[in-house]
């Protein structure tokens, strides 16, 4: 579950908000029944960014000779926090999208971003890469 609120500071660049929430699964060392590595409500998995981004390829894109759609191709990158297994890890992310307006107020689009962090459950300190794909409508005021 998530959600997110963008500002475009100018045609090219904007600012997004983003908070997320999610609960993990168990390992597969948990699931043969080795133990627990952490405890069930500490698999709750929360998460906040605020990130930059840059629409590196606008364009269109032609559906038909008498249907066009404006279109971004974008990066972004950004700092904040995620809280998992009982602590609250910094958190980098990075990524990109791509965004169909389908009117000038609605728009679909795909974005996908990597978010890593130090984590140490095991004991050894470990950055871990957590990917994120998604999809949705976003409609713009």
């Amino acid at each position: 579950l998530g959600g997110s609120v963008s500002y475009h500071v100018s045609e090219s660049l904007f600012i997004d908000a983003t908070l997320g929430l999610s609960k993990a699964g168990k390992t597969s060392y948990e699931v043969i029944g080795q133990g627990n590595l952490i405890s069930d409500s500490d698999r709750t998995l929360s998460y906040y960014l605020i990130s930059l981004g840059y629409d590196l390829f606008p364009g269109e894109a032609f559906m038909t000779d008498q249907l066009t759609y404006n279109t971004a191709l974008y990066v972004v990158a950004g700092i904040g926090s995620t809280d998992f297994a009982g602590d609250s890890h910094f958190t980098l992310s990075f990524g990109f999208g791509y965004r169909l307006l389908a009117t000038n107020t609605i728009s679909a689009y795909i974005d996908v971003r990597d978010h890593t962090f130090n984590m140490d459950i095991l004991g050894t300190d470990k950055l871990t890469h957590n990917l994120e794909v998604t999809i949705g409508i976003s409609t713009y005021f």
